[in-house]
């Protein structure tokens, strides 16, 4: 489950919210806003600091220390029950519309009475917004595809939320004396980016200890219904969690069938009818005779059929049956094969924690590199200079080798222009060790104008990864218009890597994406972003992004050694620098 800093930051950020939509001081909105981003990205659990301890976190005061204190001891918040009070629920609902702000809400409440993304679809589909200052045609464009977004999102979880929770159901099934076996199925084990819920599986000879231990857990707000082979709750914050009890003969049949994709087994299943054969959730059996003739692990399930064990990302019906009978299965990579990272970020910009402390984090978790990549100075607000680069500069060269085994990389995250021009001169990115170049305004350029800045920066000497390549945020911005395999094209041809930007809010490239730019031949860069030290662990999202697109470890620089991408970085620069 998220972590207490979560639930802090979440509350705090709304709190932002209200402020803005009921006009408040908009100076103590940012401030409450920042306080969120800090203890969303503080190590440390919340739960356990006092008013002093959580002052020391940056940003934090003794005002929000001291609401959070309270929050933490009581449940609540009279600050944001009070705000909450003034504005219906159905208007806060639209501030979760993508490019309908506070202040644009709050307009559509009292000038037209709209409190629900209902009335609002309504009101647009009626013109009635043409009438208001700061609306038109454009506007109600935006806000149509901006409610197709939150409706497509709809219950769907989050991957990273949906694999806290899992996590923390199957260690507690673990436990329960008679379990065989317990895993997580369904898209979430195929590494979908969202599922729409969660399905645990256990193997024992009896089900009721662990329909009891299952409805006994802590986040349980509601039983939807509970039998002897399968159980289904709702947890506090509405995800839906099926449980069901198998036994230990029918492990991996059953796992297999739950983990899907529907069209990957419905494949399987006509292989078994040609073979005469029938499978389902309980094994595979003689159609004639009715004999189980596998059925307790995929391996053999799988085998019985002619193929290898297919890894569950693979599991979508892209060709991964075929590939299988042809012994042409990509041997997948891992999270055990990242051996870098080259997009990161520290307090110098908009991340959250000093250089040292990231840099420690990364040694932590036993990197080989680390690249430190703050924005350049065309994102205003970072308020970057070069003084300030060359003086961070100076820093990552002294704390270099002062962890053991651990290399330190100095680079930037460019800004790419609408004409695809990118923050310093040459001569100047010529001194980085890498550049990562990323799109962060201008998204509603048309499909030739984003399509060209993006060749523009692929061509760009010293830019060595393409950061978050469609720019999208899952559930509040789309992907951008682009021609995405003249992009992948001028990527393969110019030694240009393309990010798989781990953090859960984008997982961009998608994985189909990153299907199509591997059938050009190019190179890609699994990195977590990170802004915090907690980012660092989101480059298990990148990794299942990158086994969804079929990717191996030499698609991926981060998994080569130092030297090999040092000459990777080198001889692009150099080559196209001619």
């Amino acid at each position: 489950m998220a972590r207490p800093n979560e639930d802090v930051r979440a509350l705090l950020q709304e709190y932002a919210e209200l402020l803005l939509i009921t006009g408040k001081d908009a100076y103590k909105a940012r401030a409450y806003e920042k306080a969120a981003r800090a203890i969303g990205g503080c190590h440390a659990d919340v739960s356990t600091l006092d008013a002093k301890g959580l002052r020391e976190i940056p940003g934090v005061g003794k005002s929000i220390a001291d609401k959070v204190v309270e929050y933490l001891r009581t449940g609540s918040m009279p600050a944001v029950e009070e705000e909450r009070a003034r504005i219906p629920a159905g208007v806060r609902r639209l501030m979760e519309i993508p490019a309908l702000g506070p202040k644009k809400a709050l307009t559509l409440y009292e000038e037209l009475g709209v409190s629900s993304v209902g009335e609002l679809r309504e009101a647009v589909e009626q013109e009635r917004l043409r009438d208001l200052k700061g609306f038109g045609p454009r506007s109600e464009e935006n806000i149509l595809h901006g409610i197709g977004l939150l409706e497509a999102s709809g219950e769907r979880i989050p991957v990273h939320a949906a694999t806290e929770l899992a996590e923390e159901i199957v260690a507690a099934l673990s436990a329960v004396p008679g379990c065989v076996d317990c895993a997580w199925a369904g898209s979430l084990r195929r590494m979908r980016e969202t599922v729409g819920d969660v399905d645990v599986l256990v193997a024992a000879r009896r089900s009721e200890p662990f329909m009891e231990a299952f409805t006994a857990l802590p986040f349980v707000a509601e039983v939807i219904a509970r039998g002897e082979k399968k159980t289904s709750v709702r947890t506090a914050k509405g995800t839906q969690v099926d449980l069901r009890v198998v036994p230990p003969d029918s492990w991996g049949a059953a796992l297999l069938y739950f983990t899907g994709s529907k069209a990957h087994n419905i494949r399987i299943r006509e292989m078994a009818v040609r073979g005469k054969l029938k499978l389902s959730e309980y094994g595979l059996f003689h159609t004639e005779s009715g004999r189980k003739i596998v059925s307790r692990t995929e391996e053999k399930v799988y085998s019985r059929l002619g193929l290898p064990w297919i890894p569950p990302p693979l599991r979508e019906d892209r060709g991964e049956i075929a590939a299988g009978l042809r012994d042409e299965l990509p041997q997948l990579i891992t999270e055990r094969d990242i051996r870098g990272d080259l997009h990161t970020h520290t307090d110098l910009t908009d991340g959250l924690a000093p250089l040292e402390d990231m840099v420690a984090a990364a040694a932590e978790r036993g990197l080989r590199y680390y690249a430190v990549t703050d924005h350049a100075p065309d994102l205003h607000m970072q308020r970057m200079t070069r003084d300030k680069m060359l003086a961070q500069r100076e820093r990552v060269r002294a704390l270099d080798r002062t962890h053991r085994g651990l290399r330190l990389l100095h680079g930037t995250e460019l800004n790419i222009g609408p004409d695809g021009e990118v923050d310093w001169p040459p001569e100047f990115l010529a001194d980085f060790d890498v550049c990562v170049a990323s799109v962060h305004s201008h998204f509603g350029l048309d499909r030739d104008a984003q399509t060209r800045r993006l060749l523009a920066a692929c061509e760009h000497p010293y830019v060595h990864v393409i950061g978050h390549p469609t720019t999208r945020i899952l559930g509040k911005r789309q992907s951008m218009d682009a021609d995405w395999d003249a992009v992948f094209a001028a990527c393969a041809r110019t030694g240009t890597a393309l990010e798989v930007n781990a953090h859960p809010n984008r997982l961009d490239l998608t994985d189909e994406l990153v299907l199509r730019a591997r059938d050009h031949g190019v190179k890609f860069a699994v990195d977590t972003d990170a802004h915090s030290v907690p980012d660092l662990g989101y480059l298990r999202y990148g990794v299942g992004v990158a086994q969804r697109g079929w990717l191996t470890p030499e698609d991926v620089i981060t998994t080569w050694p130092l030297t090999r991408l040092r000459h990777f970085l080198r001889k692009r620069a150099g080559t196209r620098a001619r």
